[in-house]
């Protein structure tokens, strides 16, 4: 099998074909097209991988990327010193644990043809430790039942479970970018359990494109999202209600729409992008559209010139001087440094009143105080 080529079953796309089995064979009709947030993760990645090989005492290119930054720099640095913490703790157990690096996994004998790479492994007598990197910010990353590093586990184990007797699966994912580190535990009794009754049933569906098609979050990063059928006849449900007047409806319902609205947003965005780029790259028609120019704001051609031609017809008053924003300047100097020379120069403003859904992490406020909350924050403005 080449090493580079695509599993059909991929523990990254894995959330999605195990609720939507059919979806992977979909996916295999549209073309790949790396975004710049996958690119600029990739770039991290191999930044950490050499980071970590280096302290690890292993050859090691560092990598050049257009990408590199700071930022990046600081981020993986992070991921660094919690790998090399967890080695340690690994030691207090096993004095010398085996770290595996970018490492090729194989999950075959549950997923057809399944295989995938694992960030980062250390294994132990009793406990098998995998970490992830996830350098996107989009979305909060959660370990606990997630299936990507449950199938990393599976194929860890089919290569090491002969020569340690592993009790244990520890799994994190260091997403740095939302300051998330989310680890979750599993014997390795229900881990196999889990793979028997519930991965491997719907893994042969997947494999084979049956099963029912199913939309829901999951459909975020499927490449035929845009185009799938139960996806867009799951948000056109909402036509039922017959855009009633908010008064006109139940709290069930406004509370059913509510549910639905940021996915109907982000799929009718998807939609018009799909069909912008089809008329604008592949000469597509639609009917009732046409493609226009955008409006758009004017521009100086040579703004030294401007500066020039203005001060010489008598016009100096003609710059505005502003700070760098906090998250540039906290950047510059460094959190610690930042804290120290700036933290008593600056605020966080109480945030507007917002409905979300009450999965949010963050806590509630009574409806007396996001009145009162409301109104001061329409005096901050």
């Amino acid at each position: 099998m080449p090493p580079n080529r695509h599993a059909v079953l991929s523990a990254s796309s894995s959330h999605r074909w195990l609720h939507c089995n059919p979806s992977a064979r979909l996916e295999l009709e549209f073309e790949d097209r790396e975004t710049e947030a996958a690119a600029e993760g990739t770039a991290a990645h191999a930044l950490a991988e050499h980071k970590l090989r280096k302290a690890l005492k292993m050859r090691s290119t560092r990598p050049v990327s257009k990408y590199d930054s700071d930022e990046m720099e600081m981020y993986t640095d992070g991921y660094l010193e919690f790998v090399l913490e967890a080695i340690e703790e690994a030691r207090q157990d096993c004095p010398d644990p085996k770290v595996l690096i970018e490492q090729r996994l194989d999950f075959s004998c549950y997923v057809p043809d399944g295989f995938g790479t694992g960030d980062c492994l250390i294994v132990a007598d009793k406990l098998l430790h995998i970490i992830d990197l996830k350098y996107g910010q989009g979305i909060l990353v959660n370990a606990e039942e997630n299936p990507q590093m449950m199938l990393y586990a599976l194929g860890a184990l089919r290569i090491f479970d002969c020569l340690y007797d592993i009790e244990t699966v520890s799994m994190t994912i260091y997403q740095p970018r939302r300051e998330n580190v989310s680890t979750w535990v599993i014997s390795v009794t229900d881990l196999r359990k889990w793979a028997e009754k519930t991965l491997k049933p719907k893994a042969e569906l997947a494999f084979k494109g049956e099963g029912e098609y199913c939309p829901g979050s999951w459909c975020q990063f499927c490449k035929a999202a845009v185009k799938c059928r139960a996806r867009a006849d799951a948000k056109l449900q909402l036509a039922k209600y017959e855009f009633a007047q908010p008064p006109l409806l139940s709290d069930a319902e406004i509370g059913d729409i509510l549910g639905k609205l940021e996915d109907l947003t982000k799929w009718a965005n998807e939609l018009m992008a799909y069909a912008q780029d089809a008329a604008v790259n592949h000469g597509k028609q639609w009917p009732g559209y046409k493609l226009v120019e955008s409006r758009t704001n004017r521009k100086y051609t040579d703004e030294d010139a401007v500066v020039a031609a203005a001060r010489a017809a008598g016009y100096t008053d003609i710059f505005k001087k502003s700070l760098i924003t906090i998250t540039e300047m906290e950047k510059l100097m460094g959190k610690k440094t930042f804290a120290e020379v700036l933290g008593g120069l600056v605020i966080k403003p109480k945030g507007k009143p917002t409905l979300v859904p009450a999965s949010d992490r963050r806590p509630a406020i009574t409806s007396t105080g996001a009145k009162q909350d409301f109104t001061d924050y329409k005096g901050e403005l």
